[in-house]
Protein backbone atom coordinates (compact mmCIF):
# COMPACT_ATOMS: atom_id res chain seq x y z
CA UNK A 1 0.00 0.00 0.00
CA UNK A 2 1.48 3.72 -1.20
CA UNK A 3 2.36 5.70 1.94
CA UNK A 4 -0.23 8.61 2.34
CA UNK A 5 0.99 12.26 1.56
CA UNK A 6 1.47 14.13 4.98
CA UNK A 7 -1.09 16.66 3.52
CA UNK A 8 -3.46 13.79 4.08
CA UNK A 9 -3.08 13.02 7.39
CA UNK A 10 -4.98 15.01 9.75
CA UNK A 11 -2.67 17.80 11.80
CA UNK A 12 -3.07 16.12 15.10
CA UNK A 13 -1.79 12.74 13.61
CA UNK A 14 1.04 13.87 12.16
CA UNK A 15 1.95 15.53 15.67
CA UNK A 16 1.32 11.90 16.84
CA UNK A 17 3.81 10.77 14.46
CA UNK A 18 6.10 13.34 15.21
CA UNK A 19 6.02 12.66 18.88
CA UNK A 20 6.49 8.90 17.90
CA UNK A 21 9.19 9.25 16.18
CA UNK A 22 10.78 11.28 19.01
CA UNK A 23 10.05 8.50 20.95
CA UNK A 24 11.55 5.75 19.02
CA UNK A 25 14.69 7.79 19.49
CA UNK A 26 14.99 8.63 22.90
CA UNK A 27 13.87 4.86 24.33
CA UNK A 28 15.77 2.60 21.44
CA UNK A 29 12.67 0.14 22.85
CA UNK A 30 11.12 -2.45 20.25
CA UNK A 31 7.60 -0.66 22.13
CA UNK A 32 6.14 1.79 21.04
CA UNK A 33 3.89 2.46 23.97
CA UNK A 34 3.38 4.43 26.96
CA UNK A 35 3.99 1.84 29.72
CA UNK A 36 2.87 0.66 32.85
CA UNK A 37 4.58 2.32 35.60
CA UNK A 38 4.08 0.24 39.02
CA UNK A 39 5.47 0.90 41.39
CA UNK A 40 5.05 4.11 40.66
CA UNK A 41 7.49 7.11 41.14
CA UNK A 42 7.99 8.47 44.15
CA UNK A 43 7.61 12.74 44.35
CA UNK A 44 10.86 14.02 42.85
CA UNK A 45 11.93 10.73 41.82
CA UNK A 46 14.28 10.90 39.26
CA UNK A 47 12.32 9.08 36.02
CA UNK A 48 15.10 7.38 33.94
CA UNK A 49 15.14 5.20 31.00
CA UNK A 50 15.81 2.17 32.41
CA UNK A 51 12.79 2.28 34.44
CA UNK A 52 10.68 3.49 31.22
CA UNK A 53 11.42 0.28 29.68
CA UNK A 54 10.76 -1.52 32.58
CA UNK A 55 7.24 -0.26 32.37
CA UNK A 56 7.23 -1.07 29.01
CA UNK A 57 7.79 -4.66 29.63
CA UNK A 58 5.20 -4.59 32.74
CA UNK A 59 2.74 -2.76 30.09
CA UNK A 60 2.72 -5.90 28.26
CA UNK A 61 2.05 -8.34 30.76
CA UNK A 62 -0.81 -6.01 32.05
CA UNK A 63 -2.55 -6.72 28.32
CA UNK A 64 -1.71 -9.82 28.34
CA UNK A 65 -3.58 -10.38 31.80
CA UNK A 66 -6.75 -9.14 29.94
CA UNK A 67 -6.90 -12.19 27.36
CA UNK A 68 -9.09 -14.87 28.34
CA UNK A 69 -8.15 -18.20 28.48
CA UNK A 70 -8.52 -20.58 25.02
CA UNK A 71 -7.45 -17.62 22.81
CA UNK A 72 -5.32 -18.89 20.07
CA UNK A 73 -5.09 -16.16 17.09
CA UNK A 74 -4.57 -12.51 17.77
CA UNK A 75 -4.51 -9.65 15.21
CA UNK A 76 -2.31 -6.70 16.72
CA UNK A 77 -4.18 -3.78 14.68
CA UNK A 78 -1.21 -0.76 14.41
CA UNK A 79 0.85 -3.18 15.55
CA UNK A 80 3.64 -0.50 15.34
CA UNK A 81 7.43 -1.68 15.82
CA UNK A 82 6.57 -5.63 16.99
CA UNK A 83 6.99 -5.14 20.99
CA UNK A 84 3.97 -6.54 21.88
CA UNK A 85 3.46 -9.18 18.87
CA UNK A 86 6.95 -10.64 20.43
CA UNK A 87 6.13 -10.59 23.49
CA UNK A 88 2.83 -12.57 22.94
CA UNK A 89 4.46 -15.05 19.97
CA UNK A 90 6.74 -15.66 22.66
CA UNK A 91 4.07 -17.06 25.10
CA UNK A 92 2.21 -19.32 22.59
CA UNK A 93 -0.37 -17.09 20.73
CA UNK A 94 -0.37 -17.32 16.47
CA UNK A 95 -0.28 -13.68 16.01
CA UNK A 96 -0.24 -11.43 12.93
CA UNK A 97 0.47 -7.60 12.77
CA UNK A 98 -1.29 -4.72 10.79
CA UNK A 99 0.26 -1.29 9.80
CA UNK A 100 0.20 0.94 7.14
CA UNK A 101 3.68 2.04 7.51
CA UNK A 102 6.94 1.29 5.59
CA UNK A 103 9.58 1.94 8.28
CA UNK A 104 7.28 0.03 11.10
CA UNK A 105 7.12 -2.68 8.63
CA UNK A 106 11.19 -3.10 8.70
CA UNK A 107 11.38 -2.90 12.38
CA UNK A 108 8.87 -5.28 12.78
CA UNK A 109 9.94 -8.06 11.14
CA UNK A 110 12.98 -7.46 12.46
CA UNK A 111 11.83 -7.34 16.04
CA UNK A 112 9.76 -10.48 15.78
CA UNK A 113 12.56 -12.25 13.94
CA UNK A 114 10.53 -12.48 10.67
CA UNK A 115 8.32 -15.16 12.90
CA UNK A 116 5.21 -12.96 12.37
CA UNK A 117 2.86 -12.59 9.49
CA UNK A 118 2.57 -8.60 8.80
CA UNK A 119 0.10 -7.12 6.83
CA UNK A 120 1.11 -3.72 5.23
CA UNK A 121 -2.27 -2.01 5.07
CA UNK A 122 -5.07 0.36 6.67
CA UNK A 123 -7.03 -1.18 9.07
CA UNK A 124 -10.17 -0.21 6.97
CA UNK A 125 -8.67 -2.10 4.13
CA UNK A 126 -8.10 -5.10 5.21
CA UNK A 127 -10.04 -8.13 4.40
CA UNK A 128 -9.17 -12.34 4.86
CA UNK A 129 -10.90 -15.27 4.71
CA UNK A 130 -10.20 -16.37 8.25
CA UNK A 131 -11.47 -14.97 11.66
CA UNK A 132 -9.59 -14.22 14.72
CA UNK A 133 -10.05 -15.44 18.56
CA UNK A 134 -8.88 -11.77 19.68
CA UNK A 135 -7.97 -8.37 17.89
CA UNK A 136 -5.63 -6.26 20.12
CA UNK A 137 -5.48 -2.32 19.61
CA UNK A 138 -2.91 -0.80 21.42
CA UNK A 139 -2.66 2.77 21.55
CA UNK A 140 -3.94 2.41 17.59
CA UNK A 141 -7.45 3.12 18.06
CA UNK A 142 -7.03 6.78 17.46
CA UNK A 143 -5.99 6.52 14.07
CA UNK A 144 -9.18 4.80 12.99
CA UNK A 145 -12.59 6.07 12.68
CA UNK A 146 -14.67 4.65 15.54
CA UNK A 147 -17.29 2.98 13.13
CA UNK A 148 -14.88 1.83 11.09
CA UNK A 149 -13.08 0.42 14.08
CA UNK A 150 -16.41 -1.45 15.77
CA UNK A 151 -17.64 -2.56 12.37
CA UNK A 152 -13.75 -3.91 10.96
CA UNK A 153 -13.46 -5.89 14.35
CA UNK A 154 -16.86 -7.25 14.21
CA UNK A 155 -16.29 -8.41 10.57
CA UNK A 156 -12.46 -10.01 11.76
CA UNK A 157 -13.37 -11.97 15.23
CA UNK A 158 -15.46 -14.94 15.32
CA UNK A 159 -18.39 -15.14 17.26
CA UNK A 160 -17.84 -14.70 20.71
CA UNK A 161 -14.18 -13.30 19.72
CA UNK A 162 -12.75 -10.64 21.93
CA UNK A 163 -11.59 -6.94 21.05
CA UNK A 164 -8.93 -6.00 23.46
CA UNK A 165 -8.22 -2.21 23.54
CA UNK A 166 -6.02 0.20 25.21
CA UNK A 167 -5.29 3.77 24.35
CA UNK A 168 -5.64 7.03 25.36
CA UNK A 169 -8.96 8.80 25.05
CA UNK A 170 -11.01 11.94 25.37
CA UNK A 171 -13.01 12.01 28.45
CA UNK A 172 -13.87 15.81 28.35
CA UNK A 173 -15.58 16.06 24.82
CA UNK A 174 -15.08 19.52 24.43
CA UNK A 175 -10.80 19.08 23.82
CA UNK A 176 -11.18 19.35 20.14
CA UNK A 177 -8.24 21.29 19.35
CA UNK A 178 -4.33 20.28 20.03
CA UNK A 179 -1.78 17.75 20.36
CA UNK A 180 -4.11 14.75 21.29
CA UNK A 181 -7.48 16.00 19.83
CA UNK A 182 -7.02 12.83 17.68
CA UNK A 183 -7.94 10.47 20.65
CA UNK A 184 -11.50 9.05 20.38
CA UNK A 185 -14.33 10.25 22.89
CA UNK A 186 -14.56 7.66 25.14
CA UNK A 187 -18.30 8.00 25.13
CA UNK A 188 -18.80 7.91 21.16
CA UNK A 189 -15.90 4.76 21.00
CA UNK A 190 -18.20 3.13 23.57
CA UNK A 191 -21.75 3.41 22.06
CA UNK A 192 -19.75 2.76 18.42
CA UNK A 193 -18.61 -0.46 19.99
CA UNK A 194 -22.50 -1.59 21.76
CA UNK A 195 -24.12 -0.51 18.62
CA UNK A 196 -21.62 -3.00 16.31
CA UNK A 197 -22.52 -5.65 18.98
CA UNK A 198 -19.96 -5.43 21.71
CA UNK A 199 -20.42 -6.42 25.16
CA UNK A 200 -17.70 -4.78 27.76
CA UNK A 201 -16.84 -7.81 29.83
CA UNK A 202 -13.79 -5.41 31.90
CA UNK A 203 -11.95 -2.51 31.90
CA UNK A 204 -9.27 -0.51 33.65
CA UNK A 205 -8.13 3.00 33.74
CA UNK A 206 -4.63 2.95 34.43
CA UNK A 207 -3.96 6.68 33.55
CA UNK A 208 -2.32 7.43 36.96
CA UNK A 209 0.53 4.53 35.98
CA UNK A 210 0.94 5.93 32.58
CA UNK A 211 1.62 9.59 32.83
CA UNK A 212 4.89 9.29 34.43
CA UNK A 213 5.82 8.47 30.48
CA UNK A 214 4.63 12.20 29.67
CA UNK A 215 6.41 13.37 32.25
CA UNK A 216 10.31 11.66 31.40
CA UNK A 217 9.32 12.87 27.61
CA UNK A 218 8.36 16.49 28.69
CA UNK A 219 11.30 16.50 31.16
CA UNK A 220 13.77 15.24 28.42
CA UNK A 221 13.07 17.87 25.72
CA UNK A 222 12.76 20.29 27.85
CA UNK A 223 16.43 19.43 28.94
CA UNK A 224 18.22 18.30 26.12
CA UNK A 225 16.11 19.40 23.01
CA UNK A 226 15.11 22.81 23.63
CA UNK A 227 18.77 23.36 25.06
CA UNK A 228 19.47 22.00 21.24
CA UNK A 229 17.85 24.22 19.34
CA UNK A 230 18.86 27.28 21.51
CA UNK A 231 22.66 26.52 20.91
CA UNK A 232 21.68 26.01 17.18
CA UNK A 233 19.68 29.20 17.06
CA UNK A 234 23.10 30.89 18.79
CA UNK A 235 25.21 29.81 16.40
CA UNK A 236 23.59 30.73 13.21
CA UNK A 237 22.66 33.95 15.00
CA UNK A 238 26.17 34.61 14.99
CA UNK A 239 27.57 33.15 11.35
CA UNK A 240 24.38 33.98 9.54
CA UNK A 241 22.25 36.69 10.72
CA UNK A 242 19.40 37.20 7.98
CA UNK A 243 19.13 33.49 8.37
CA UNK A 244 18.47 33.32 11.99
CA UNK A 245 15.99 36.40 11.55
CA UNK A 246 13.77 34.43 8.79
CA UNK A 247 14.18 31.06 11.48
CA UNK A 248 12.90 33.53 14.73
CA UNK A 249 10.13 34.64 12.05
CA UNK A 250 8.61 31.01 10.99
CA UNK A 251 9.47 29.71 14.95
CA UNK A 252 7.04 32.39 16.46
CA UNK A 253 4.51 32.09 13.20
CA UNK A 254 4.55 27.99 13.08
CA UNK A 255 6.33 26.11 15.87
CA UNK A 256 5.74 28.00 19.01
CA UNK A 257 2.23 26.91 19.80
CA UNK A 258 2.72 23.40 19.40
CA UNK A 259 5.97 23.44 21.41
CA UNK A 260 4.55 24.66 24.39
CA UNK A 261 1.50 22.85 23.91
CA UNK A 262 3.80 19.81 24.16
CA UNK A 263 5.80 21.31 27.06
CA UNK A 264 2.05 21.05 28.66
CA UNK A 265 1.04 18.13 27.52
CA UNK A 266 0.52 16.85 31.37
CA UNK A 267 -1.54 19.65 32.70
CA UNK A 268 -3.57 18.76 29.04
CA UNK A 269 -3.60 14.91 30.09
CA UNK A 270 -5.03 15.71 33.36
CA UNK A 271 -7.38 18.01 32.18
CA UNK A 272 -8.95 16.29 29.33
CA UNK A 273 -7.99 13.12 28.62
CA UNK A 274 -7.77 9.31 30.60
CA UNK A 275 -6.02 6.26 29.47
CA UNK A 276 -7.91 2.73 29.27
CA UNK A 277 -7.49 -0.80 28.79
CA UNK A 278 -11.16 -2.06 27.82
CA UNK A 279 -12.20 -5.83 26.64
CA UNK A 280 -15.12 -6.35 24.77
CA UNK A 281 -16.53 -9.51 23.36
CA UNK A 282 -18.72 -9.58 20.02
CA UNK A 283 -21.92 -10.82 21.00
CA UNK A 284 -23.16 -10.42 17.62
CA UNK A 285 -24.00 -13.18 15.18
CA UNK A 286 -23.18 -12.93 11.67
CA UNK A 287 -25.34 -15.32 9.40
CA UNK A 288 -22.29 -16.36 7.08
CA UNK A 289 -20.89 -17.67 10.47
CA UNK A 290 -24.13 -19.66 10.80
CA UNK A 291 -23.64 -23.35 10.42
Amino acid sequence: MIKPKATNIPKPTRYQNAAIDYYIGLTNSSYLHYGYWEPLPEKGEELTLTRLRAAQEAYAAKLMSFIPEGIKTVLDVGCGIGGNAAYLCDRGFIVEGLAPDTLQQERFIKNTNNQVLFYLTRFEDFHTSHFYDLLLFSESSQYIAVEDLAQGAARLLSSGGYLLLADMMRSDAEYREGIFSNCHVASKLHTALIQAGFKLIKSEDISTQVAPTIDLCVDNFRTFGLTTVKYIADVVAIALPPLYTLGRWAFNRWLEKPIVEGLAARAIFDSHLCYQIQLWQNSSLIPSRLG
